[in-house]
């Protein structure tokens, strides 16, 4: 298992430099245990929104949560 969890985060942008999205467009998927099981999302989300240029998903890692000491 992996020491990471993995999200899929996109949406339509609003330029072509991907840096702020359209409001309503937002897509977040997730988390998932594995990059693997992430990047299948992902495929499958980029391809359904394949024609609009300004839609992009991206696959996010972030560390798994360490339970805190009673």
């Amino acid at each position: 298992m992996s020491d990471k969890l993995f999200y899929v985060w996109g949406g339509v942008f609003t330029d072509m430099q991907f840096r702020d999205l359209t409001p309503g467009t937002e897509e977040s998927y997730g988390p998932f245990h594995s990059e693997a099981e992430a990047e299948q999302v992902w495929s499958a989300k980029a391809r359904a929104m394949i024609d609009i240029a300004q839609h992009r998903m991206f696959v996010i890692s972030v560390p798994l949560p360490t339970p805190a000491l009673p």
